[in-house]
């Protein structure tokens, strides 16, 4: 009997606490999610138009230019080097600067798709900036940059003594070189892009009708060396030394050029482990950046409040913030949270389901060509937004991991990729090492989570939460057991 009523004030007392304090929570989280929800379908919508409107534009001057178009095109494959050589005079000095880490499997590709651009030869210096800490792959790298100076290339090998300021050290450090004093642009690839021949011709002829502002990605591009001594250069403060030069330069009246149709082939992440690790830097790194220059925006007076509201509100809070915290709160808390208490809190459909999915075809509609697997995309995009959102609040507190950077491990081409059967002591103990590491704690105790509010909403529920959560739970245990991309 006194166990019976242990249990039946133990129940009272949850049932007080529940309607007291856990349904008035979860009802405001809704409605927080809920607006986070609308500002991120608001900016998801403008940007939308916005793409619509310049491809619309862009085909129509497609058309009216397609004879001019379709001329250009041919001269540009027919030309040669000495139809080079002869408009050398008319053409700027550019440098290629070609940052690199212990690149073992990928140094030949950018270095030699460099060394091939089509640009006066008296015009160009390929500068390989070698950060490598292995010895025996600065000499590969060295001897690689020799055996195209040997070939008439103006190429530089530099090695420095420390690797202060990662990337951005070694591109502000190459910046000083004496050759480099007199370049007017200064175009960057990471160590696994491969330009195509015609790029810095296509990139240093271009128009645009808008000239907004957008993050740069930190390779692929080409800058004007003025833009970047007038902001200040490269700064190792945050892991987007990019992003942060780019916003910079904004704020000092540069505009900026998208060429859209102008690709570089480049390596994805060849595992989950080190996706992670990128992801991690792209997340945390913009909200750190956000934090670090949330003053100097404010107080710029180059440029105008439109401009300044953009920045703050749309390129950083929305998009670096509101897309992951909502997407994991909303997604990965909340549902499933509504789910246990059913009926107490007021759960919009527009906002579990019209809002999210239009959010998720505008960001999709680039893409028709992996629309099949968009809901196979879903599900892994709401069980990595635990992953971006730990590493947003890390950047805006700048904690302890708000200046981690890891280099993304890259294999390279089948041709120079070091075969996966090495039986050495050292593979096999890596391999044990990455086996150990392909368990994630956190991701299955989300499936777990996830799998118990599915059985209880197919036991006493009734608005069928549990497709969803089912399929969650299965993504999240995927995930979390190491089952995506390889070892």
């Amino acid at each position: 009997m006194g166990s019976l009523s242990l249990v039946t004030m133990m129940r009272g007392a949850w049932l007080a606490v529940r309607h007291s304090v856990v349904v008035p929570a979860l009802q405001v989280a809704v409605y927080l999610c809920a607006a986070m929800s609308l500002m991120l379908f608001v900016e998801r919508l403008y940007m939308g138009l916005v793409v619509a409107g310049l491809w619309l534009r862009r085909r129509c001057n497609r058309r009216l230019n397609s004879a001019a178009d379709e001329d250009d095109d041919k001269k540009l494959i027919m030309a040669d080097s000495d139809d080079l050589e002869s408009t050398g005079a008319d053409r700027p000095m550019v440098l290629v600067q070609i940052p690199m880490f212990n690149e073992k499997q990928v140094y030949r590709l950018s270095i030699g798709a460099a060394c091939g651009l089509w640009w006066p030869s008296e015009k160009l210096v390929i500068q390989v900036l070698d950060d490598s800490t292995d010895g025996s792959i600065r000499s590969l790298v060295q001897a690689e940059c020799w055996r195209w100076a040997s070939k008439g290339v103006h190429i530089q090998y530099e090695n420095r003594s420390n690797r202060s300021g990662y990337k951005a050290g070694a591109m502000r450090e190459g910046l000083k070189k004496h050759y480099a004093r007199g370049c007017e642009f200064v175009a960057v690839f990471d160590a696994d892009f491969q330009p195509d021949a015609n790029f810095l011709r296509r990139t240093q002829e271009v128009g645009s009708a808008c000239h907004a502002f957008f993050g740069f990605n930190g390779t692929a591009g080409v800058w004007r060396v003025q833009a970047l001594a007038d902001a200040g250069g490269w700064k190792d403060r945050t892991t987007v030394e990019d992003m942060d030069l780019a916003v910079r330069a904004s704020l000092r009246g540069w505009r900026f050029v998208y060429v859209g149709d102008v690709q570089v082939r480049n390596e994805l992440p060849s595992t989950f482990k080190a996706y992670r690790y990128q992801q991690h830097r792209w997340s945390c790194g913009p909200a750190n950046l956000m934090r670090k220059m949330f003053r100097e925006i404010v107080v710029s007076r180059q440029v105008s409040a439109w401009k300044k509201l953009h920045l703050l509100y749309g390129f950083f809070f929305v998009r670096k913030v509101v897309a992951h915290l909502v997407t994991f709160l909303f997604y990965c808390v909340v549902i499933p949270a509504c789910v246990l208490v059913q009926g107490d809190v007021r759960l919009p459909k527009y906002v579990a389901m019209y809002v999210p999915a239009v959010i998720t075809l505008l960001n999709a509609a680039c893409t028709p060509r992996s629309w099949h697997l968009l809901v196979f995309w879903i599900l892994f995009e709401n069980v990595m937004s635990m992953h971006r959102s730990k590493a947003t609040i890390i950047g805006l507190m700048e904690a302890s991991r708000a200046n981690e950077w890891v280099v993304t491990e890259k294999l390279g081409s089948s041709s120079t990729t070091v075969t996966a059967t090495t039986t050495t002591a050292a593979a096999k103990g890596k391999k044990k090492r990455d086996q150990n590491q392909s368990f994630h704690a956190a991701e299955i105790l989300m499936g777990l989570c996830m799998l118990y509010c599915a059985i209880y909403d197919i036991i006493f529920g009734h608005d069928h939460f549990y497709v969803y959560l089912l399929m969650q739970s299965a993504a999240a245990f995927i995930i979390g057991f190491g089952y995506v991309g390889t070892q």
